[in-house]
């Protein structure tokens, strides 16, 4: 496809999201273009860096290479002062640049290395996967986890630039992929009733990485997060409904250790939970729920829940970033492709919809 740009507006700057197809073999020439400092670390992990270290070298000459190991449970203060060291050993210095090329989890890490660091220096994001490149890299969200939660460090940090090259995808493991398409339903079932039609129709080619119409999903997906954020950096108002799914979804990441769970599958069965919700409380009809459990069982096998107690995840939920005042904030469909953000879910109607989508009454 030919390269498209989005533009995102943040208060610490406004940045574009470059999408298309080839862009990370010309990194250094789009860099220089956008008037990138010249001294680069790439922050990646050994996964990514074996599938992409040589295109990245090559696209990449002169830059300096911090590795970090791969993997959601990795992604705490521990790791991010590796980076802090590297970085001091190396020399960096205010006009230095962070390039995160990975995932979310390395989005993440690196992003907040970047933030932290000499109280701040450049950052670019070039995500590999799915749902680092429909989510993860746009809108300047980083941070790590503790043992107690997902991403209860953190910051907004936004940065110069985002390259995103669709055929990074194509050497993803069909798993990491379908992870990624469950953020892209995301999209659908909170923001774009349009969006879920088309997820729907189109779900038989979804699970292909190599399908024709994958770069315009990530376009589209994009897009809806550009305009979501701009208007909402800081999560105060309207950016909170991109949170749907997250909330049972980060409690089930956590109690299983961040091993079990790729986070779009997490999403996906909090997704699930949230309607279930929605569902009890009239706000969307029973064939819409059922819909949507039905395009997520389509793309693929989810890890099981039969064997984590509802309860369990309750009292994670309960530590959850999102409550505010002792109370949960919590994301619910009013219809598919529109959803709400409201304050009174009650702990019973919550364990109901984790009981009714399979978690165990134990």
């Amino acid at each position: 496809m030919a390269q498209v740009r989005v533009d995102v507006h943040s208060v610490g700057g406004d940045y574009p999201v470059l999408i298309g197809d080839g862009l990370a073999e010309r990194m250094a020439e789009t860099l220089d273009q956008w008037h990138v400092g010249q001294r680069r670390f790439v922050v990646s992990n050994p996964v990514v860096w074996r599938l992409h270290g040589e295109l990245m070298a090559k696209a990449l000459p002169g830059a300096e290479v911090i590795m970090v190991p791969d993997g959601e449970r990795h992604k705490h203060l521990a790791s991010v002062a590796r980076l802090y060291d590297a970085l001091l050993r190396a020399g960096a210095d205010r006009g230095s640049v962070v390039i995160a090329a990975g995932g979310g989890v390395i989005g993440d890490m690196a992003g907040f290395a970047a933030a932290t660091f000499l109280r701040g220096i450049g950052l670019i994001q070039v995500p590999t996967t799915l749902l680092a490149q429909v989510d993860a890299s746009v809108g300047g969200k980083v941070g790590v986890n503790l043992a107690a939660g997902k991403n209860l460090v953190g910051a907004f940090y936004p940065p110069r630039l985002v390259v995103t090259d669709p055929l990074f995808l194509r050497t993803l493991p069909r798993r990491e992929y379908r992870a990624g398409l469950y953020e892209v339903i995301k999209y659908g079932l909170a923001c774009s009733a349009d969006l879920f039609a088309r997820l729907d129709r189109e779900a038989a080619y979804l699970a292909d990485p190599t399908f024709a119409g994958i770069a315009t999903l990530v376009a589209d997906c994009c897009r809806i997060k550009a305009a979501i954020v701009s208007a909402d950096e800081r999560e105060s108002g309207g950016r909170r409904v991109l949170n749907f799914g997250h909330t049972a979804g980060h409690a089930i990441e956590a109690l299983t250790g961040y091993r079990r769970f790729r986070h779009g599958e997490a999403v996906a069965w909090g997704m699930m939970v949230a309607a279930q919700v929605a569902a009890g409380r009239g706000l969307i009809a029973e064939d819409e729920n059922r819909a949507l459990k039905a395009l997520v069982m389509r793309l693929g096998p989810l890890p099981p829940v039969a064997d984590l107690p509802a309860d369990r995840v309750l009292d994670l939920v309960k530590r959850d970033k999102k409550v505010v005042d002792g109370s949960l904030h919590f994301v619910l469909l009013s219809s598919l492709g529109t959803a709400r953000v409201v304050d009174d879910v009650r702990e019973a109607e919550l364990r109901e919809g984790l009981v009714a989508v399979g978690f165990s009454q134990a």
